[in-house]
């Protein structure tokens, strides 16, 4: 394709794996707002879409009952950067749409994903969320499943009033996925056995599905009616895949490196919910059975006391190192996708909210 590139801030350099290497809080904020710096190019080129998305999703949280609006406003509100709903925009961008659909289809993405967050948090027994108490932990397990529930079936009725059944066979096959993919990580927790390609399976259900099913779907909204795209359409999607398997790798690597004032979360999460995540499942292939053993009990106990421990196995083994090169490996291949796509501003911010994901504090 062409060479339309760069309208938007040039790449930041990767941050180094070694945590012996890392830069100083002070460094770390100046970081953190260079690289918030480097994406509000991105929001601004859709900005009106954007605040017409945000002023849509408190309007689709009516309920008579009150405790439904209350949590639903806890978690919406909550703060993020609501990257998939950003990415129907800019794909839908990308491909010229003139329609008025995105602003609902991105909405209803969004209802979807925090439907899940809202489901995760009770099943990961998790207490903070983006710096904020979660809704489990202040409202309890069985209202915070029942209200993610009723986020669900409201997106599902938004799907209906954009009318377009291949955009709901889409939908409705990812939260299929998305489901079974929390369901295979919760078979998985605690097992030591899980092979790198099981965990990528596990992600590629879990995480990677909606960020695809956004690109997926805005790429099929703006080429409706069309009948020579398909090439098209099917690399937005793969793009989202592999974007939103570089997001989950980054996160894996944050678990061990990150901390709570810039992840949301606390550092050593995974490793207290038994989860095995990729630096822990290469680690286990390349350390001593000392080492080894050290992990697997602290998996076996769920218990983030052993996170000093843990750090230095998986530092010394290499699995940051690792992880961080397979994170720039999923991004090659979602900014390869890209160039099958006709080059402009919109995929530019693609290609940059690409390079964010593989260098984020956050």
């Amino acid at each position: 394709m062409g060479t339309y590139r760069h309208v938007f801030p040039a790449r930041i350099p990767p941050i180094v794996s070694d945590p012996a290497l890392q830069t100083s809080p002070s460094d770390d904020a100046r970081h953190r707002a260079a690289k918030v710096a480097a994406l509000r190019p991105v929001y601004d080129l859709v900005k009106e879409q954007f605040q017409a998305v945000n002023a849509l999703i408190p309007t689709q949280l009516t309920s008579d009952v009150d405790l439904v609006i209350e949590i639903g406003e806890h978690i919406v509100s909550s703060g993020g950067k609501r990257l998939r709903p950003l990415m129907v925009l800019l794909t839908t961008g990308a491909l010229g749409y003139k329609g008025e659909c995105h602003t609902h289809l991105a909405a209803t993405i969004e209802f979807l994903h925090t439907a899940t967050l809202l489901h995760d948090d009770v099943v990961d027994h998790s207490d903070m969320r983006r710096g904020r108490v979660t809704a489990n932990e202040k409202w309890g397990n069985a209202p915070s499943v029942l209200v993610g529930d009723f986020l669900y079936s409201r997106a599902f009725q938004m799907m209906i009033d954009i009318g377009d059944m291949q955009i709901m066979a889409i939908l409705a096959q990812a939260t299929n996925t998305i489901a079974e993919g929390e369901v295979l990580q919760l078979a998985n927790i605690g097992n030591t056995n899980t092979s790198e390609i099981e965990y990528r399976e596990i992600i590629r259900c879990k995480t990677a599905m909606l960020f695809e099913a956004a690109t997926h779907t805005g790429a099929v909204l703006a080429c409706s009616g069309e009948h020579t795209v398909d090439d098209t359409v099917d690399a937005l999607r793969r793009f989202g895949l592999h974007f939103g398997i570089t997001y989950q790798l980054v996160d894996d690597w944050l678990d061990y490196v990150g901390d709570a004032t810039t992840m949301g979360k606390r550092a050593g999460d995974d490793l207290a919910e038994g989860k095995l995540t990729l630096p822990l499942i290469y680690a286990l292939t390349h350390s001593s059975p000392h080492d080894c053993a050290i992990i697997q009990e602290a998996i076996t106990n769920q218990s983030a006391d052993a996170l000093p421990a843990i750090l230095d196995i998986v530092t010394g083994s290499g699995a940051l190192d690792y992880t961080r090169a397979a994170v720039h490996k999923e991004a090659e291949k979602a900014i390869a996708c890209l160039d099958q796509i006709p080059p402009g501003p919109y995929v530019d911010a693609l290609h940059t909210l690409t390079e964010f994901s593989t260098d984020r504090l956050f």
